[in-house]
């Protein structure tokens, strides 16, 4: 029975929903975990150096493929080049080095790309027509995944510069982090938070979602969930389907397919969702030109 070695940076119990759409894709290439294949987790509990040292040991254990994301993604490569890489990203991994193009990887890694970091001045956009009177805006980026802390921070410094905002990027890569941030926030007045795509900051979406409320900060996400649980606004792309793809492309791998001959997939799929309860209690009025663009709206 082979086994995939699966490597996550979040906690073992955050966003299950996720290893359930991993478990669907692998079903969908004919293996079923504890039938056919066995699958050995790792998961680094959102301390990113932790990482290393759990990618170190799944290639000790000569596992058939390892699945890893974001972050883990680039340890994991870091750590072998022989056994076979499958990852799902928020960034692109052309930029990051992590595979030389997207229709040809090479090496022994491929993957999914799911639309993030590149959505970042276009939430920022949608976050100013939601509320054009606020000059002070704020990003909230995780220092521990520099790749995308850097290219985030910068994307959306460019962006505001043409929209005539002043930025000021805000760090946090653990929940104690999250109070400090927040009252930065209060101390500059800023009128908005843009929440930088990160995969602590998605395990923790419902909390984030309570404190923008708590502290009246309109704020704008990647995740359905976040607008769900309470946050003002989401655009995004769907993680459930790119896990779901990174089922079925490691189900390929484990029948013999070469990770340089699969190309990287680009999840596209990308969705505004605006939360009309939110609104009010942030004292906002959306306007209908944006509720008429929007995919789904929470009343």
């Amino acid at each position: 029975m082979p086994t995939i070695g699966f490597l996550g940076t979040r906690a073992s119990g955050d966003d299950p929903q996720l290893l359930t759409a991993f478990r669907s894709g692998l079903k969908e290439g004919g293996y079923v975990e504890g039938q056919n294949v066995a699958i050995e987790y790792r998961f680094a509990e959102n301390q990113y150096d932790r990482l290393p040292a759990l990618a170190a040991d799944l290639v000790q254990r000569q596992v058939a493929v390892i699945v890893a994301n974001g972050r883990a993604a680039q340890v994991t490569k870091a750590t072998t080049s022989t056994i076979p890489i499958a990852f799902v990203a928020g960034f692109d991994p052309v930029e990051v080095g992590l595979v030389a193009s997207m229709s040809r990887p090479g090496g022994n890694i491929t993957g999914v790309s799911i639309l993030d970091v590149e959505l970042g001045p276009k939430r920022l956009q949608l976050l100013h027509e939601l509320i054009p009177t606020a000059t002070i805006i704020a990003v909230l980026v995780n220092p521990n995944d520099p790749a995308r802390a850097e290219t985030t921070s910068k994307e959306l410094q460019t962006a505001a510069e043409t929209l005539g905002l002043q930025l000021h990027v805000l760090h946090a890569s653990n929940d104690g982090d999250f109070d400090t941030a927040f009252a930065s926030l209060v101390e500059m007045r800023a009128g908005g938070l843009v929440i930088g795509g990160e995969p602590f900051f998605n395990s923790r979406s419902e909390q984030l979602a309570a404190l923008t409320i708590r502290h009246a900060v309109p704020t704008i996400y990647q995740l359905r969930s976040f607008a769900a649980a309470g946050g003002l606004a989401s655009y995004g792309g769907s993680l459930t389907e790119a896990y779901r793809l990174v089922g079925v492309y490691t189900g390929q791998i484990l029948k013999g397919a070469k990770p340089a001959d699969l190309p990287v997939q680009r999840a596209t799929k990308v969705e505004m969702i605006i939360n009309l309860k939110a609104a009010k209690m942030l004292g906002l009025t959306v306007p209908q030109s944006l509720l008429g663009r929007a995919d789904e709206v929470i009343e």
